[in-house]
């Protein structure tokens, strides 16, 4: 899809993070997929202020991968709020679900207030509507402008 080097190694290591951040959920007491996704979306709300529904809708994506379609900040910063939330997982040894949820929260404030920092240094949003058709295009006319 044309994706970067760099941006698939980066990819490859969020998904290293989210297999540790599912496997401490399951070391406490959250096994179930439904509750899984209900922490990713906490997560997600937290430092993006949009669940993975919305986010994908933002992007124009129907059944696509959202993190295959994030721009290098956004993947950055999701991969920051997951590894966060499952550190803090660890740390606070949640036992219900309530607690973990509670963390997933705490893991994604991490990553939101390093987005607000970064947006008040930029003048502007992170979060993209750019999906990888989109940014592969823009890339195309960027090769085609030099």
């Amino acid at each position: 899809m044309g994706y970067s080097e760099n941006w698939i190694n980066m990819r490859l290591k969020s998904i290293e993070i989210k297999k540790g951040l599912t496997d401490q959920w399951n070391l406490h007491n959250v096994k179930d997929p439904s509750q899984h996704e209900a922490l990713t979306d906490v997560i997600c709300k937290t430092w993006s202020g949009k669940t993975v529904k919305e986010y994908k809708k933002f992007k124009g994506l129907k059944k696509e991968s959202l993190k295959d379609n994030m721009t290098n900040i956004e993947l950055v910063l999701n991969m920051l709020a997951e590894i966060s939330a499952s550190t803090i997982t660890e740390v606070k040894n949640p036992q219900s679900f309530e607690e973990n949820v509670q963390c997933a929260h705490d893991g994604g404030s991490v990553a939101a207030v390093a987005r607000q920092s970064l947006e008040k240094e930029l003048g502007k949003s992170v979060i993209s509507p750019l999906n990888a058709e989109d940014t592969l295009l823009e890339q195309t006319k960027r090769i085609e402008k030099n």
